[in-house]
């Protein structure tokens, strides 16, 4: 999975597999894979003008996550 560098808050970079629509997130605090992620949300979230908060609205809170690291 390619991960995209990422700012704002404490995002550091974000990566998504389509074919398993998981989306891992590298926060300072550590990383998380979020399941059951729909390549829109995803599409939204690596192009909007604030990550962070697209992150904290709409798929922190709406998604399941467990720590990888």
């Amino acid at each position: 999975m390619q991960m995209k560098r990422m700012s704002g808050g404490s995002l550091r970079a974000a990566g998504y597999d389509e074919r398993e629509k998981t989306l891992v997130v590298e926060l300072t605090a550590g990383t998380f894979q979020y399941a059951g992620v729909s390549a829109e949300v995803w599409r939204r979230f690596a192009t909007a003008s604030s990550p962070w908060s697209y992150f904290r609205d709409n798929i922190e809170e709406e998604f399941p996550a467990k720590r990888v690291r």
